[in-house]
């Protein structure tokens, strides 16, 4: 069985998969969401869910550079609860900060456009997110 890593952001979710041992994380894609109109993309969750056979969810924590829990971070948590509910999984919480300017300075490293990088930055966090989780299980 395979962990799914999601970046959850207003817009769009990124998403990333383990591999059948735990030991890496690969990107999958970004799936689109509003937010405000409580369109959480869950549809297409559900069909990764089937197709990967995901067992677990980590999701992104984006807590404050001084620890403290902010906006974004609540909806994340909410995002790990609503998911919890829907699927009945295991939803862990990790601490996200800097991924996202990890993963643009990975992105520029290796030359991608400005224009790609909007495309895939999402998904290289939630990758980045994943990885780290599974390094962490995996010591």
């Amino acid at each position: 069985m395979r962990t799914m890593g999601l970046d959850v952001g207003t817009k769009t979710v990124g998403i990333a998969i383990s591999d059948a041992l735990g030991w890496t994380a690969q990107g999958i894609e970004t799936v689109k969401v509003d937010e405000g109109a409580g369109q959480f993309g869950m549809e297409r969750i559900r069909e990764l869910v089937k197709e990967y056979e995901v067992s677990g969810f980590v999701v992104g924590f984006p807590k404050n550079m001084n620890n403290t829990v902010g906006p974004r971070a609540v909806a994340s948590q909410d995002y790990a609860e609503l998911l919890k509910q829907t699927f009945g999984f295991p939803v862990a919480l990790w601490d996200e900060r800097l991924t996202t300017m990890a993963a643009e300075r990975v992105l520029i490293d290796a030359d991608v456009s400005r224009k790609k990088r909007k495309t895939v930055i999402d998904k290289m966090a939630a990758i980045m997110i994943l990885q780290g989780y599974l390094d962490s299980k995996n010591r």
